[in-house]
């Protein structure tokens, strides 16, 4: 328990109204976008939201004093449990550090806060013919910091990469409260290690990331879209990888089975044709209209070559639209469909993922169990879908099994168990497989280092 004195410092450091202990309070900071279950709710003793580096740093001061964990929150829409405060202690968001400090157009970065959501940054970059790429699916929500902490990718990550590739610089809090500046404007630095890489993907485990320096791009000043249908996955999987190895280059490429394919029909009352297996859909970039339609010809050849059921090209920006809000409402759509759905993020080099596609359909037949498969083909980043009702009997050992068996596929095929989501709690039990004990302890000792007494996000990665 934190004692009222301690809450009390803390309160004269944030206020009142921004130190919560109230029992709705500590619920409402208790879960995020995960499959964790909400029951029993891992409540935080105290829910605090600093809004400068100050704050969090006089913060972290009183917490690493008194031993308390510490668990760092933005908007909550992780998949993998990383803002659960497993150990109760502070809950700290950053949903009050929302500031575009310094939008610098000449060397095209952008400094901004840990809670800027990610549509926000995009928005204002955008207004100044500047692009930050990265597009998690929750990106009208998730937060900066959220999306650093993580390493969130998105569709685009075909071609433009994952938010590691834009971060050149963070300040980040340690455990004990001191501040740490890393990176800089400089496009070349290679003085002592990599610290800004270090803390991008570190989950909140090593320090509390309260601002990013973000290196943006040139906006581009034509995008299409294109969606190819197929009878099978197989034939879809074909096609990416035969687009891929002809040197085209889509700024995405989402692909979905049939079952998703179904379920979205179901969601938005409409039909669909039974002899569709496969849709991709496809976002393509360039200069002007003629380098969008040579993109547009050389892939239907491909994907003619590949046996294409159906090509079509959007005729306009309601069509582009639609087509998008297909893929990105998928999620929903697959969830309105049974009462529990497990969602997990595998990622297999390219040339692997028509093997692993058809590892997952086998898992899914063993266990009778249905899983639907969508995601990132372009690289090879896979969201299996497991659709189940918890609630009947052997179910949930079923469903872990099939995890499990999921995992070693992917592993066996040379992939890994996160593209884009992260470990957190879910898939913690898995890690040292992953990377073997040299990894388990390499991670362990740098943890020890910078966080001695473990106060920060604990019961994390591993």
């Amino acid at each position: 328990m934190i004692p009222d004195d301690i809450k009390n410092r803390i309160r004269d450091i944030v206020g009142a109204e921004n130190a919560l202990d109230s029992d709705l309070d500590r619920f409402g900071y208790s879960y995020d976008a995960s499959f964790v279950p909400l029951f029993p709710a891992n409540k935080p003793e105290l829910v605090v939201r600093p809004a400068t580096t100050d704050e969090v740093s006089r913060i972290m001061a009183v917490a690493c004093e008194h031993g308390i964990p510490v668990t760092p929150r933005g908007a909550a829409t992780g998949r993998t449990g990383g803002s659960i405060p497993l150990k109760g202690g502070i809950s700290m968001s950053l949903e009050r550090m929302t500031k575009i400090l310094e939008l610098d157009v000449n060397n095209m970065m952008v400094w901004a806060e840990a809670g800027v959501r990610t549509i926000d940054l995009y928005n204002a970059c955008a207004a100044r013919g500047l692009f930050y790429p990265p597009d998690p699916a929750s990106w009208k929500f998730s937060t900066i910091g959220g999306n650093v902490a993580e390493n969130a990718g998105g569709m685009r990550a075909v071609k433009y990469g994952v938010t590691s590739n834009y971060v050149m610089g963070l300040e980040v809090v340690l455990a004990d409260g001191s501040v740490l500046l890393t990176g800089g404007k400089a496009i070349k630095n290679v003085t002592g290690y990599n610290l800004t890489s270090l803390f991008t993907g570190s989950e909140g485990t090593l320090g509390i990331i309260t601002k990013a320096l973000l290196r943006l791009i040139p906006m581009p000043k034509k995008r299409g879209t294109l969606q190819l249908m197929f009878r099978t996955l197989d034939d879809g999987c074909n096609t990416i990888h035969q687009m891929l190895q002809s040197g085209l280059l889509p700024a995405a490429a989402e692909i979905m089975d049939r079952f998703c394919l179904e379920a979205v029909a179901k969601h938005r009352k409409t039909e669909h044709d039974p002899a569709i297996g496969c849709c991709i859909i496809v976002e393509i970039d360039g200069e002007d209209d003629a380098a969008l339609e040579a993109q547009a010809r050389k892939m239907e050849a491909v994907a003619r070559q590949c046996g294409v059921y159906r090509f079509r090209v959007a005729q306009s920006q309601q069509e582009s639209d639609e087509l998008w809000a297909i893929r990105r409402g998928l999620s929903s759509a697959i969830a309105s469909l049974v009462p529990n759905r497990l969602g997990e993020d595998i990622s297999v080099p390219r040339d692997a993922f028509p093997e692993v596609v058809r590892r997952i359909s086998a898992i899914a037949e063993k266990h009778k169990l249905t899983i639907a498969v969508y995601g990132h083909a372009g690289d090879g980043n896979i969201h299996p879908s497991i659709l189940c009702d918890l609630s009947k009997p052997g179910e949930e050992e079923r469903v872990h099994r099939a995890v499990e068996e999921l995992f070693d596929a992917t592993l066996a095929v040379g992939g890994t168990l996160s593209g884009e989501h992260g470990i957190g709690i879910t898939k913690r039990p898995y890690i040292a497989k992953a990377l073997g004990e040299a990894g388990v302890k390499a991670l362990a000792a740098v943890k020890q280092a910078l966080d001695p007494k473990g106060i920060l996000n604990p019961g994390k990665i591993w």
